[in-house]
C-alpha cells in the first residue's frame, strides 16, 4: 500500500482527467434529482453518475443520460428517443442553455466529438474506445452530425468504433475490430468522409503506412487525453501480448511490449508509439493512469501497482525519466498542475514535486478515490468517492467541503466557464 501522512479526519477521471479529458458518454430525459441539503461546489464539474453524465454547479444537479461532453467541458451533447427516430442538442455546462433539437432518423448515441467540439459520431450502440471490445458486426452505421442536423451518413463494412475527427472534420479517425463477426484485436484507421472510405494513417515522418504494416493491437485501451492545445490525442494501451509497432513491422526488427501511450496527431494524420518501460503494462489495467500538464509539454503515465512513474517528452515522444514511489492498490487516477502530480489509489492521494519527480505528501480520504480533478487557479483539488466528492487543499489535503452525489461513478474534468 502507499504510505500515508494522517492529516486529520477533515482532511479527490479521464478519456479525459488531466488538461485534456477523454470525451464522457452516458444513457433517457433530462433530470434533476431533489436535494435534501443544498451544498455549493466552488467550481462547476463533469462527473459520471449511475444513470449518465452530470454536471455539478454551485447548489444545483444535473443528469443527462445519454449523452457525451466535449474535450473541453464546455458542451455536453445529448439524445433521447423521439418515436422510432432520435432528438439530438447540444447543452453549454457553464449556463445550461441548450441548443434547438434537431431530429435524426433512426435511433443513435454519441460516440466521439471533435477536438472542436462541433461535430458528433453517433453510433446505433453504445461502444467506446477503452471500454473493452464490441459484439461481432458486419457493417457499422455511423451517423456525422451538428446542431443543424445531420452531415454524413456511413455504413462502414467491417466492425469500427469511432475515436475522433481530423482537425479540418474532414475524416473520422476509427477503431477497426478484426475479424468484425468475432473480434479480438484492433487497429487505428481513418475514414475520408468524402468518400466514406477507410484507410491507414501516416507514420511521424508524414509517409503513408504500408500495406501490411498497420499495428494491430490486442490489449486494454486504458484512458485517452487530449492536449490542451486539441491537435494530439494520446491513448496508453496496456497488456499488448506479441505486439509490434509500425516501426518494427517496416524495419523488420522484433519488437514486444506490454505498454504504450499512443499518440495520434489529429491534424496531420500521423501516430506514433511510445513505448513505456518494464513493469508498465505487467499488472491490472486499472491500476495505470495519465495526465498531462497545463502546457501539454509532459505527459505523466503512473502505474501504482508496482510503484513506477513515468515522465513523456510530449515534443520528442520519448520517456524522460522514471520514478519509483511505494506501492498502492486499486483504481488509479492522477492530475498535474505546472508544479505538482497527483495520484489517487484505494483511499491514499499522493503528491508529488514534479522539479524531483519525487513524494512530497500523502493524505487518506474517506473512501476509495474514483477521479481527481484540479481547479483551474490550482487551489482546489477535487476527490471523487463513493456517492460524493470532497475538495481539499492541494498542499496539506485538509479537505475543505463535500457534497453528495448519489451513484456517483467517476469525476471526470471542469465544466466551462461562463
Amino acid at each position: 500500500m502507499m504510505a500515508t501522512t494522517r492529516i486529520s479526519r477533515r482532511t479527490v477521471l479521464t478519456a479525459l482527467a488531466g488538461a485534456g479529458t477523454a470525451a464522457l458518454v452516458g444513457c433517457d430525459p433530462v433530470r434533476r434529482p431533489n436535494q435534501a441539503r443544498a451544498v455549493t461546489i466552488p467550481d462547476a464539474l463533469l462527473v459520471e453518475v449511475d444513470d449518465g453524465l452530470g454536471v455539478l454547479r454551485g447548489a444545483g444537479r444535473q443528469t443527462i443520460p445519454c449523452s457525451l461532453a466535449t474535450a473541453d467541458g464546455r458542451a455536453i451533447y445529448a439524445t433521447a428517443p423521439e418515436g422510432a427516430d432520435t432528438a439530438f442538442w447540444r447543452i453549454d455546462t457553464a449556463t445550461g442553455g441548450t441548443s434547438t433539437r434537431v431530429k435524426l432518423p433512426g435511433r443513435w448515441v454519441p460516440q466521439a466529438v471533435s477536438a472542436s467540439g462541433t461535430t458528433v459520431a453517433l453510433t446505433s450502440n453504445e461502444v467506446n474506445a477503452t471500454k473493452g471490445r464490441p459484439e461481432g458486426r458486419d457493417v457499422t452505421p455511423v451517423l456525422i452530425a451538428d446542431v443543424t442536423g445531420v452531415q454524413h451518413r456511413l455504413e462502414l463494412r467491417g466492425n469500427f468504433v469511432p475515436e475522433t475527427f481530423t482537425g479540418d472534420l474532414a475524416g473520422l479517425f476509427v477503431l477497426e475490430w478484426l475479424p468484425a463477426t468475432a473480434p479480438d484485436r484492433y487497429r487505428v484507421r481513418v475514414v475520408d468522409l468524402a468518400t466514406r472510405t477507410p484507410g491507414p494513417l501516416y507514420t511521424r515522418t508524414k509517409t503513408p503506412v504500408p500495406p501490411g504494416a498497420e499495428e494491430e493491437m490486442r490489449g486494454d485501451g486504458r484512458q485517452a487525453v487530449l492536449a490542451p492545445d486539441s491537435t494530439t490525442l494520446y491513448t496508453l494501451y496496456t497488456h499488448q501480448p506479441d505486439h509490434q509497432h509500425t516501426r518494427n513491422l517496416v524495419s523488420g526488427r522484433p519488437g514486444n511490449v506490454h505498454a504504450f501511450v499512443h499518440t495520434l496527431s489529429v491534424n496531420e494524420r500521423w501516430a506514433y508509439c511510445i513505448d513505456l518501460p518494464h513493469p508498465f503494462g505487467q499488472a491490472a489495467a486499472s491500476g495505470h493512469a495519465m495526465t498531462i500538464s497545463p502546457d501539454g509539454g509532459r505527459l505523466f503515465v503512473a502505474d501504482v501497482t508496482s510503484g513506477t512513474v513515468a515522465e513523456i517528452d510530449t515534443e520528442e515522444l520519448t520517456v524522460r525519466r522514471t520514478a519509483p514511489q511505494s506501492r498502492g492498490a486499486g483504481t488509479a487516477h492522477a492530475a498535474a498542475d505546472t508544479d505538482r502530480l497527483f495520484i489517487g489509489a484505494g483511499t491514499v492521494v499522493r503528491a508529488m514535486d514534479l522539479t524531483r519527480l519525487g513524494r512530497t505528501a500523502d493524505w487518506r480520504v474517506r473512501e476509495p478515490v474514483s477521479g481527481l480533478v484540479l481547479s483551474h487557479d490550482g487551489r482546489r483539488l477535487y476527490v471523487g468517492q463513493n456517492d460524493g466528492v470532497s475538495w481539499h487543499d492541494p498542499g496539506t489535503g485538509t479537505e475543505l467541503g463535500r457534497v453528495a452525489v448519489p451513484g456517483l461513478v467517476g469525476v471526470h474534468g471542469l465544466a466551462g466557464q461562463a
